[in-house]
């Protein structure tokens, strides 16, 4: 079976298809000359399932991811989200639909140092129509989901490594959105610290059903995944060297 064929048919029957990615390229010109990042990738993502990408540093799964979250466009090749083909939205559509339908966890946290963990989370909700009550409500929940309500109104450099990863998972959520995407949210953390960081990770999947599509280098951050897609120089592995890939011993 084909890298393509094999992550398309790896899914549960009856579970609808969220993320559906279509002959998917991506290129860069640098100095005259054309690097070419993804090409030909088709995969699919089912509703309320948690992935892990992982590949060699160069190998496209950060370029994957941010076409995903809508940050970047593709050269070549649909992708669609929620039945919605986001490659053909405008920056101005693309935006909105980025701020009603993704939730952001980065490695290093990307919070504001002069606003509160309160006043992180509460960012994304400033683009929407909501009032000002109801803006804390939604934070004060997220931030209860997270367990730091008691930290809410200290900075992010009155907080632990750990703590500030969590505010910025309340942030992702705050709004409610159908996908979450992680770019190596453990990579900047002690090992403790980043199995709670997973643990919170696999109860938004499983508890709130949560769409979450994880970059990471750890093979133990991946194993908390429900499915590992690995990439090698833009294309996608079959399952059955992705297990040798990380089990090499094994086989």
């Amino acid at each position: 079976m084909s890298a393509d064929a094999s992550n398309l048919a790896n899914t549960i029957p009856g579970k609808p298809i969220f993320i559906r990615i279509k002959d998917l390229g991506k290129a860069y010109v640098r100095g005259g000359q054309v690097l070419q990042v993804l090409e030909g990738v088709n995969l699919e993502v089912q509703s309320g399932e948690f992935v892990a990408l992982m590949g060699p540093s160069g190998s496209g799964k950060s370029t994957l991811l941010n076409l995903i979250a809508g940050i970047d466009k593709p050269s070549s090749g649909s992708i669609a989200i929620g039945g919605i083909d986001i490659a053909h939205l405008s920056e101005s559509q693309l935006a909105n639909w980025r701020a009603a339908n993704v939730g952001f966890i980065f490695q290093f946290y990307n919070l504001m140092p002069v606003l509160t963990a309160f006043e992180n989370v509460e960012l994304p909700l400033l683009l929407t129509n909501l009032s000002r009550s109801q803006r804390k409500a939604h934070v004060e929940a997220a931030l209860t989901m997270v367990s730091l309500t008691d930290r809410m109104d200290h900075y992010p450099n009155e907080l632990s490594g750990g703590q500030q990863q969590r505010v910025a998972i309340a942030r992702a959520l705050v709004t409610d959105p159908a996908l979450i995407v992680a770019d190596e949210p453990t990579g900047d953390l002690d090992r403790q610290t980043a199995e709670e960081v997973l643990d919170l990770l696999e109860e938004l999947h499983s508890e709130l059903g949560k769409t979450i599509v994880m970059v990471t280098h750890d093979p133990k951050a991946a194993s908390r995944a429900k499915r590992l897609i690995h990439l090698e120089k833009g294309l996608l592995v079959p399952d059955d060297q992705v297990a040798t890939a990380l089990h090499p011993l094994e086989h």
